[in-house]
């Protein structure tokens, strides 16, 4: 299988990293890039060719033509103009992934020649480090065996889920979006430590271990969170206080609304970008 990453921003560069990682070979491989400067540095990074639309204009259309695989990793704005650009360069069983947010399968679809495979995915940047988590909906053309292909990208460095499209915005709200909740968590956790007098350095490398740590923990097969929370919080101590403190403070709805923002905000790219 030849795979072409078109575009190589955070995602793609997360995807990538996690399909060397599981041990995709290399010369495979294949991506894309604006500036001249950053895609000769994402090669020798990666260890795979990378073209630039800088200096080469025709560079994502040359990695389409010739690939089984072709991952959008450009900003959700520009997908559509991309679509239409690799159009005419694709093979008629290649299977067009999308990793941006709020695009609809339609819309691709419809900037895309008719019947292209065409697979929506939600994935998260813990696929870096082996353990990101994926949701994916296929388009209309789209069978079991272009799923099972668009899913291979990403078995290696994560868990992936087949979901209804209607159903991504959740799955972003999630898992997408999910990794930059505890990273602001361990980031309020240092403040708070500093606050009480910890080293800045000190309260850092706590916070940032105690939620790697307890990341570590979720991971083991079919753990509960809710039981791993009260395994540690002992009746009338220092953590059922501070538990306590933040849902008294309304930290569900807190994270309630914050999800039902990330969604909505879905929605809306949807609208404002997918025609």
């Amino acid at each position: 299988m030849n795979i072409a990453l078109l575009g190589l921003g955070n995602m793609n560069g997360a995807i990538l990293a996690g399909m060397l990682a599981a041990g995709t070979d290399a010369a495979s491989v294949c991506a894309t890039g604006h500036s001249a400067e950053r895609a000769r540095a994402n090669q020798e990074r990666y260890g795979v060719t990378v073209a630039a639309t800088e200096s080469d204009p025709e560079a994502n259309r040359t990695a389409a033509a010739g690939a089984d695989i072709v991952v959008l990793g450009v900003k959700p704005k520009d997908i559509l103009a991309l679509c239409r650009e690799i159009g005419g360069a694709l093979r008629p069983g290649t299977v067009v992934v999308s990793v941006a947010a709020g695009i609809p399968l339609a819309a691709m679809e419809a900037n895309l020649p008719g019947g292209q495979p065409v697979v929506r995915t939600m994935p998260n940047t813990p696929l870096t480090v082996g353990m990101g988590v994926v949701g994916l909906a296929g388009g209309t053309a789209v069978t079991e065996h272009h799923v099972d292909l668009a899913a291979g990208l990403f078995r290696g460095s994560g868990s992936v889920y087949q979901v209804k499209e209607s159903q991504l915005d959740a799955v972003a709200a999630v898992s997408g979006s999910g990794p930059a909740y505890a990273f602001l968590l361990a980031e309020l956790m240092a403040a708070g430590g500093a606050d009480m007098g910890l080293d800045e350095d000190l309260a850092k490398d706590l916070a940032r271990a105690t939620v790697a740590g307890a990341g570590r923990m979720l991971a083991e097969p079919e753990v509960d969170p809710a039981a791993l929370r009260r395994a540690v919080t002992s009746p009338n101590g220092t953590t059922e206080a501070a538990i306590n403190s933040f849902l008294d403070s309304g930290l569900a709805d807190l994270i309630a609304q914050g999800m039902r923002a990330s969604a909505a905000r879905g929605q809306a790219m949807s609208r404002e970008y997918g025609s």
